[in-house]
């Protein structure tokens, strides 16, 4: 054995050996207890990152622990390899998005490989390969015929630098998600999955989910939006329509000042038609219409409205109020108008005195005076009505409830729930992504292609040019098909899915991911499913976690899989910062996993990355804490290896008394990081409490010449396995040194006796008016009596009471006795 640790000496021996033996290929075995630990797969952009470390780090040491517990682990890894960037580096450098894509793949399951990750291999999926976007294709079609998938002309969020329609989840702060550029509204023939039918699941669901943060519930919660309210509608005479609204404040009603309608509503051009200043609201409407809805309806964003010329009818207070065209009305939010009560509603309030509309208070509470001059918090809370007919003295409550009736039996309301979920639009005019199983005959209209000739493969002779039109239909092979129903000819869909649809149930497809019959067998889905713990970045709170819950949903419904939920268990761990900030490289401050491990090995990477922060909190980089978590795997390389000396010189008989108390270490560390690790993710403490052992160790060896050899050898044993979730390849090298011939990854995880810990001795702390003069180690038994004695006979205690009275004695059991003289 090399007296020094050297980890470039060790890490590929022992990546090949778990290679070559299918150290962790897992099976499907009924007979044994599952554990799913699953970490969110990447993009193949080509490169690990320190990210990518600490996410796969974090899933490991969980999926080593748990098959160490004896549990039968899966735990595979694979690729969510569509998307744009392959396409712009096809763009860029002339090179096929595929080719671009599986050469990306390969160096980074390189990377991954070195970093000593226990993956099932044989389990691996790529989402842009035919044998997975076929069944990603056969689950649209599932979702089609069951009337989840639908085709409408929609106004969308366009990027015009990607040149591709985005979901409403993909446009944060109005810009693309992808590139950070403005994204803009066009009209286009759209495809949508029904996600609003499972709003009310969705929600109510989130309760179930024990193991996830509340921070993420709580975005999932408020991005879905239910509210209980009231739709009714408005008389508008000039165009003989009903205008209709949605509210959950209908006990507002009496004092609704106008109504306001969303600048792409229907009626609006019939509104307006007579106006004396239509070119000026004409051009209100267009300004109105090119901006993004975020800044429309954020909170900060200036309100701006236009009068149209026409009037509404208040259904209760037969009172006429003006209609206004506004930017905070979105056209595809509720009915695409709203009613203004501004006595109680901030907004409203707002927007009325800025265009010196009336303002009527409708609800009142004891004791408050209400003011026109300055907004106060409880002015949009509930109270009791006043000026509302015949519903004064009514509660806000009893007033909903009692309005909401009188609408309905007149036939022109009802209480409705609303969401602010919106459907998922799925549409993408890119190449790279999975086709639409679609074609289109003008003789029998929108068909599917028959899931016998699924995949419908990407073609290859496509062109990259800009515009609205998908790559796909530069392809004439690909373009030109015929009619599975009438057998004439017909045009193929060209948009291609969002890639969110990929990484929807790829998790699924890991339990049987060669299964070229189905997307997988349901019997053994139900075995794995679902994930125990699912480890990934809390920006996926609400597009990948909420759509994969959809997706679980819609295939239990199909009776293919029994889980209702996709993952048990959530971590969403902090980010890897340098100097307080994001590694990015235009900042100039990333580290590379490959330098540290080439220099350090992928043991200290691992074990540094783990140890250096709880994994839910942001890491700050340090290279002092690498340089020490290479200078700790060294002591443990040598005391190892000094307490192997130790076990072979066959020392004998009763443990001593210092042997007993680093026995009592040893089992109360196993106990400690036993806990930490069992369905918790304490890693650093975990760490921290091996480090310590090893510190007894080397104190003990300092002290002593020799020690029990069966003692030496239950602490090298149970130190190197408490330390092989961590540290996969140095524990795996030194416990071979020690004679074992099996791998220590398919060793049993150590257990902790009671009895070691049991303690005979405690040390006591001797103090004379608060100060520490001497410390005795005695029985655990000793009496309060005997204590004072010994106390008052230590030499140096004396030193400070010679001459003295004691006033008292304070004794604390187990801890300290504290004399106070005067």
């Amino acid at each position: 054995m090399n007296e020094k640790y050297v980890a470039q000496d060790i890490e590929k021996k022992w990546q090949k050996y778990w290679d070559d033996n299918h150290t962790f290929k897992t099976e499907y075995d009924e007979s044994k207890e599952k554990y799913y630990v699953l970490e969110m797969f990447p993009y193949p952009s080509g490169n690990l990152h320190m990210g990518h470390v600490r996410n796969y780090s974090i899933g490991d040491v969980v999926a080593r622990f748990k098959k160490m517990k004896g549990f039968n682990v899966l735990h595979p890894m694979g690729w969510d390899s569509f998307g744009m960037p392959a396409e712009n580096a096809a763009i860029k450098h002339g090179i096929a998005p595929k080719t671009w894509t599986l050469d990306n793949i390969e160096n980074m399951k390189l990377q991954q490989k070195a970093l000593g990750l226990s993956y099932d291999w044989d389990r691996e999926v790529a989402t842009c390969k035919e044998d997975y976007y076929k069944w990603t294709q056969w689950f649209f079609q599932q979702f089609y015929k069951k009337g989840l998938a639908y085709k409408k002309e929609a106004k969308v969020n366009w990027c015009e630098t990607c040149h591709t329609v985005l979901a409403n989840e993909q446009v944060i702060d109005g810009a693309c998600w992808r590139c950070d550029n403005p994204v803009e509204k066009k009209d286009l023939s759209q495809w949508f999955l029904r996600i609003t039918e499972y709003a009310d699941r969705l929600l109510t669901d989130l309760d179930t989910l024990d193991h996830w943060p509340q921070r993420v519930k709580l975005m999932q919660k408020n991005w879905i939006g239910r509210s209980e309210g009231t739709e009714f509608s408005f008389e508008v005479p000039s165009i003989n329509e009903r205008v209709s609204v949605y509210t959950t404040r209908v006990d507002t009603i009496y004092g609704v000042s106008y109504v306001v309608l969303a600048p792409e509503h229907p009626y609006v051009e019939r509104l307006i038609e007579n106006a004396p200043n239509k070119a000026e609201l004409e051009a209100f409407i267009t300004r109105m219409r090119n901006m993004s809805d975020i800044d429309r309806t954020s909170t900060d964003a200036p309100k701006e409205g236009m009068f149209t010329g026409s009037y509404a009818v208040n259904p209760m207070s037969g009172e006429q109020v003006p209609v206004w065209i506004a930017n905070y009305v979105l056209v595809d939010y509720g009915t695409g108008a709203v009613m203004g009560s501004p006595a109680h509603d901030e907004r409203d309030w707002e927007f009325a005195h800025k265009y010196d509309l009336p303002i009527k208070q409708v609800v009142a509470r004891e004791g408050e005076e209400y003011s026109l001059e300055k907004w106060q918090e409880w002015y949009h809370e509930d109270g009791i009505l006043v000026n509302s007919g015949d519903y004064n003295g009514q509660t806000s409550e009893e007033a909903r409830k009692n309005i909401t009736a009188a609408l309905n039996e007149r036939g022109i309301g009802e209480g409705k729930v609303n969401f602010r979920l919106r459907d998922w639009l799925i549409s993408r005019q890119r190449y790279w992504g999975v086709p639409i199983p679609v074609v289109y005959c003008e003789k029998c209209g929108e068909q599917l292609v028959p899931e016998e000739e699924l995949p419908v493969r990407l073609p290859e002779d496509v062109k990259f040019e800009s515009g609205a039109v998908s790559p796909l239909a530069t392809s004439e092979s690909f373009l030109n098909t015929t009619c599975p129903k009438c057998g004439g000819p017909a045009r193929r869909e060209t948009d291609t899915m969002d890639t969110f649809i990929d990484s929807s149930w790829y998790f699924l497809r890991y339990t049987d991911a060669k299964n070229d019959q189905a997307p997988f067998d349901k019997k053994i889905a139900n075995y794995w499913m679902n994930v125990d713990q699912y480890i990934g970045g809390i920006e996926h709170a609400i597009l990948h976690l909420l759509y994969s819950r959809f997706f679980v949903k819609v295939i239990h419904d199909l009776g293919l899989i029994e889980a209702n939920e996709p993952f048990r268990g959530l971590l969403t761990q902090g980010m890897v910062l340098k100097e307080g900030s994001k590694m990015s490289k235009s900042k100039g401050n990333v580290v590379s996993p490959e330098e540290i491990i080439n220099t350090y090995g992928a043991d200290t990477a691992r074990l540094f990355i783990l140890f250096a922060a709880p994994v839910d909190r942001d890491l700050d980089w340090s290279d002092q804490g690498v340089e020490g978590s290479y200078r700790f795997l060294g002591r443990v390389w040598r005391i190892v290896d000094a307490y192997n000396e130790e076990a072979k010189k066959n020392v004998t008989g009763e443990l001593t008394k210092d042997e007993f108390a680093l026995r009592r270490e040893l089992h109360r560390v196993i106990k400690k990081v036993t806990e930490d690790l069992d369905n918790n993710f304490n890693f650093n403490t975990a760490i921290s409490a091996i480090m310590e052992l090893v510190n007894a160790m080397y104190a003990h060896k300092d002290k002593v010449e020799t020690i029990n050899s069966a003692l030496a050898n239950e602490l090298t044993h149970s130190l190197l396995l408490l330390l092989a979730p961590f540290v996969p390849h140095m524990t795996e090298e030194l416990w071979h040194e020690l004679g074992e011939t099996t791998s220590i990854h398919t060793e049993k995880w150590p257990v902790y006796e009671e009895a070691a810990l049991v303690v005979d001795e405690v040390e006591v702390v001797l103090q004379v008016n608060g100060k520490v003069r001497d410390k005795l180690t005695v029985s655990v038994n000793i009496t309060k009596e005997e204590l004072e004695t010994l106390a008052k006979e230590s030499s140096r205690v004396q030193e400070f009471t010679e001459g003295k009275n004691i006033v008292k004695v304070i004794y604390v059991p187990g801890k300290l006795v504290n004399i106070v003289v005067k």
